[in-house]
């Protein structure tokens, strides 16, 4: 028998390793903002911040940087020199090499090193295994073009204090270098842009010799997390997290010591500035020193698991994109951050003035940022534009544009966690069929595996995985399997096994495997910084080695930022190490990419000559990702809330060269009501990537669940999705070639009307002219969309003309079954109208234009691109490339190759010998024309054949726009084609 205390005690036992154990396995319900770093919170935030207080708040300060004149040369648009800094009163130094790269493209590119770490003259603690270097291998993943050099650029003016060197188109783009206090003035047309180091915040905390002992003893758990007394020290800096650092129970080893780098970069004359996603907040970007509406903390970027996270925060998400635009009226710049670390940046605007007297009048607002790095070499872009569309394109000529999608991965996708069997996949297969719901994808999370072992299959519960792929395919779907990088640590799993043998997996500081925690348990996790890895990691996914997968089955990367549940901040040790003795503080950033990446290197080689086009969905993502594939924002809830944050962090993703993005549909967490469900499919139906789906514990919610009048509601939208395929289609198209986002926000598409710049809760569709607003709010059953230009604007459904006014919002009725849709006057975008299951059984249905003609011109313009949506065959050539013109002086319509391309040029292969059986059935003309009033036939033109179409015209009534419908056109879509209304 035990007494009392002993019994007490003996719960007290069991309680706290039940309390571990739960900890190990599962995050919490919510998300703790406790459990995250806050900048005081993170030593070298920290350090900088205060850094840049005591700076600005100085009247005499002056920056400890300068470059060395007798250093400086210039040769084939590159400018190269020394920094000095000074880092005490008696005159010594630290010696920092840098590089100014002026590119063809009139991207400026400025790189600090440190010359000690460079050549690794130095010493590290703790017998670390880790490289001397600052980590400089970033490019290497992250660039794939764009640095050719501007060998015309040149030196205009120099002394011993400054250098201008004029670059970029025409030698319209300038950078003044001065030297000391270092600054760098960017400027287009004569006119600053942007100032690097304006505030004398650029620090690069240099190399210090190793301490001859170890600093006072580790915290104990629990005092981590408060801030500390900053300690009298003879430097006159704080070193108390120099060496080492402790949050949350664990302490980070620092064998390089303090290495972090912090530039201010000032925006002049600019009052918005965007992108840095992923954070779950507005569009235009708020400022982080607090004050009214503002934030306390800067922006983070640092790929994190963050359970149900919090909305309007600056708190770091899942993916980090180091791009940020600034905008004013006709005007946009940018900079490009290329450093893989754990990355804050401050925001701060101010109204400047040649006359500090003059109360606004001559003032302007100018945006300040402050970007700090914990590690890594200094690296930045400069982008002058000065068109979004120019800064876009240029950042994405360095980086890589959108990876062009199968056709089937912009259809809907239906997933959850989890689909229990395959018997429950075929279920739910047959139950949209027979609901008539169109979708192409159906998921399965990681509970179809066996034990948590990837590359397996539940042995009771999919007992004929192939069985189920086939059913599939004869509906022309697909289906996606959830495989993560975690791998499960446990006898007789081959594939740990593998890993640990060919000695594939990320180390500790030690050097030995890593081992942590995630849905498996114990478990290691592939390194794919390591070439070897990679080429590991492909041959699991051959269609003889990963059993059970067909054709038709792609992938779902989750969890790689790493998540690692009993690691720092739910991810990896910062002092592991990567491939080469890379430590994971230089790379956490990039993690996912490289995991995400070796996936889509593994769907192209499943089977010798397949070559179809990788689909894989990535949560964890960096600058270059879009290269490879889709991303998603995450853990969202089943509220009205998140349903509103998803839209400004979708359009976030666009403008940052990363377009193909979605939001969970209905909400990861919770059980949405039936109004929330059927709003967030409307909206849903606007995403680049359209995905249902839910938590496990969350109820079953396929849309034939719903019951009516929502079933149908839902139907509609999805069908509207597939119907307007083709523009999706183009829309993806235009970003693959030049960056152009998907869904695009109204700073993008009217640079010049100022009130559109802080809209985020609409955007137009791809270069379609379709303007959309959501509905996000509970019981609303109207909409006030901002209309940013005189252009006349039509109703998507009733073609009804909408009273609007340039700069002003219109309030629209929006009952439950209607999205806001509008259609901006002067565009052609193409549609399949025919409902069908899924994307593949479309492909060859023939199309519908929709014309809307413009207010003035009375004329309308649009493209349509199409390929055989699967293979690379299109880079050969084995596309449809089509640019519609209504031209109303001349009274025609008509459609030739957009790039100018002789069809006879082009040998054609099966898919563009099987288009020549697709048609245009329809053209509806949305605006037509009193003139045409009577007529009953047009005249068509095409391949030196002459015929003639029939013409219905429906005159104005009330406020509905005259229309009229050329029914069974009958031009091949891809020859050239004129049709005459005369």
């Amino acid at each position: 028998m035990w007494s009392s205390g002993q019994l007490s005690m003996r719960w007290a036992a069991l309680f706290c390793i039940l309390a571990t154990l739960c900890t190990l396995f599962t995050p919490a319900v919510t998300v703790k903002e406790n459990d995250f770093k806050k900048c005081n919170q993170s030593g070298f935030c920290r350090r900088n911040r205060d850094f840049a207080d005591n700076a600005i708040g100085s009247s005499s300060w002056e920056s400890p940087y300068g470059i060395l004149p007798e250093s400086a040369s210039f040769q084939d648009g590159q400018f190269q020199a020394t920094i000095l800094k000074a880092i005490n009163d008696k005159g010594d130094t630290v010696r920092l090499p840098v590089t100014i790269s002026f590119l063809q493209s009139g991207t400026a590119r400025v790189t600090v090193d440190e010359e000690k770490r460079q050549k690794q003259d130095i010493e590290l603690r703790h017998d670390s295994k880790a490289r001397k270097e600052r980590y400089n291998e970033a490019e290497k993943w992250v660039i794939v073009g764009g640095l050719d050099l501007d060998k015309d650029a040149k030196v205009a003016y120099q002394d011993k204090s400054q250098w201008t060197v004029k670059y970029g188109p025409a030698s319209t783009h300038e950078a003044v270098i001065k030297f000391s206090p270092l600054s760098i003035d960017f400027k287009r047309d004569g006119t600053t842009q942007i100032k690097f180091n304006e505030k004398g915040l650029l620090n690069m905390e240099h190399w210090r010799p190793v301490p001859s002992a170890d600093p006072e003893p580790e915290k104990k758990e629990g005092e981590e997390n408060q801030e500390e007394a900053k300690p009298e020290e003879k430097s006159g800096e704080d070193e108390s997290t120099w060496w080492d650092e402790t949050f949350g129970g664990n302490t980070d080893s620092k064998p390089r010591g303090p290495e972090s780098i912090a530039l201010d970069i000032s925006f002049v004359g600019y009052e918005h500035v965007y992108g840095i996603p992923s954070h779950a907040g507005p569009l235009s970007l708020k400022e982080t020193r607090g004050g009214d509406g503002n934030y306390g903390e800067p922006y983070r970027l640092y790929n994190l698991d963050v359970f149900e996270y919090i909305l309007d925060s600056p708190m770091t998400l899942y993916g980090a994109i180091p791009f940020m635009q600034a905008h004013r009226k006709d005007s946009t710049v940018g900079v490009f951050w290329l450093n893989a670390a754990e990355t804050w940046i401050d925001i701060t605007k101010g109204k400047e003035s040649k006359n500090p007297l003059a109360l606004g009048i001559g003032s302007k607002t100018s945006t300040h940022t402050h970007w700090i790095s914990e590690s890594g070499l200094l690296d930045v872009f400069v982008f002058l534009g000065p068109t979004p569309r120019d800064v876009i394109k240029n950042y994405g000529e360095l980086t890589g544009y959108s990876a062009m999608p199968q056709e089937f991965a912009i259809g809907y996708h239906q997933c959850r966690w989890n689909y229990i069997s395959d018997d429950d996949v075929k279920d739910v297969d047959r139950k949209m069929d027979k609901f008539k719901i169109p979708y192409d994808v159906i998921w399965l999370d990681i509970e179809y595996t066996d034990g948590k072992k990837y590359f397996t299959w539940d042995p009771n519960m999919f007992k004929d995985p192939v069985g189920m792929g086939d059913h599939l395919d004869e509906h022309g779907r697909k289906l996606v399997l959830i495989i993560d990088p975690h791998i499960k640590n446990e006898d007789g799993y081959p594939v740990v096994a593998d890993l640990k043998s060919k000695d594939l997996a990320v180390k500790n500081k030690e050097g030995n495997i890593f081992d942590g925690w995630c849905w498996p348990g114990s478990s290691h996790w592939i390194d794919a910084f390591n070439p070897a890895a990679t080429k590991w990691w492909t041959s699991l996914f051959k269609y003889d080695a990963f059993k059970g997968t067909r054709e038709n089955t792609f992938i779902w990367n989750d969890m790689n930022e790493p998540s690692v549940f009993n690691g720092p901040e739910t991810t990896m040790p910062k002092d592991n190490l990567h491939h080469d003795g890379w430590e994971h503080r230089d790379v956490h950033n990039l993690n996912g990419m490289t995991f995400h990446n070796a996936t889509y290197q593994a769907l192209l080689s499943r089977k010798s000559g397949e070559l179809q086009r990788p689909f894989v969905l990535t949560r964890s993502f960096f600058a270059g990702s879009q290269r490879v594939g889709a991303m998603w924002t995450g853990d969202n809830q089943a509220s009205w809330e998140h349903l509103g944050a998803a839209i400004p962090m979708i359009l976030s993703q666009g403008i940052s060269g990363f377009p193909f993005s979605g939001a969970d549909v209905g909400g990861f967490f919770g059980n949405p009501d039936k109004e929330l469900q059927t709003r967030w499919y409307q909206a849903g139906a606007f995403y680049p990537f359209f995905r249902g789906h839910a938590h496990i514990d969350a109820r079953r919610r396929e849309p034939y669940l719903a019951g009516e009048p929502y079933t149908a509601i839902i139907t509609a939208a999805l069908r509207l999705r597939y119907s307007l395929l083709p523009s999706w289609y183009t829309a993806f198209y235009q970003a693959h070639r030049d960056g152009t986002p998907i869904i695009r926000p109204m700073f993008y598409t009217h640079p010049a009307e100022e009130g559109g710049f802080a809209v985020d809760d609409q955007f137009f569709v791809g270069g379609t002219g379709l303007l959309v607003k959501p509905v996000v709010e509970q019981d609303k059953e109207t909409a006030d969309v901002f209309i940013p230009d005189d252009e006349v604007y039509y109703d998507y459904f009733t073609y009804n003309v909408i009273p609007t006014s340039k700069g002003k919002n219109v309030t629209l009725l929006a009952p439950l079954d209607k999205t806001p849709i509008l259609m901006q006057g002067g565009h052609i975008f193409p549609r399949r109208d025919k409902p069908r299951r899924s994307s593949a059984l479309m492909k060859w249905d023939d199309y519908t234009l929709v014309v809307t003609v413009g207010r003035n011109s009375k004329s309308a313009e649009g493209e349509l691109y199409v390929d055989d949506g699967d293979s690379f065959d299109y880079e050969k050539g084995q596309y449809i490339h089509r640019k519609f013109v209504l031209d109303g002086a001349a009274n025609t319509l008509a459609s030739t190759d957009a790039e100018g391309r002789d069809a006879k040029s082009v040998k054609e292969g099966a898919w563009l010998q099987g288009m020549r059986q697709v048609s245009v059935d329809k053209v509806i003309i949305v605006g037509a024309p009193s003139s045409w009033a009577g007529k009953k036939e047009v005249t068509v033109e095409s391949e030196g054949k002459t015929w003639t179409a029939a013409l219905d015209y429906t005159g104005a009534e009330n406020v509905r726009a005259a229309f009229a419908v050329i029914r069974r056109v009958g031009a091949t879509i891809g020859a050239d084609w004129k049709v005459s209304f005369a």
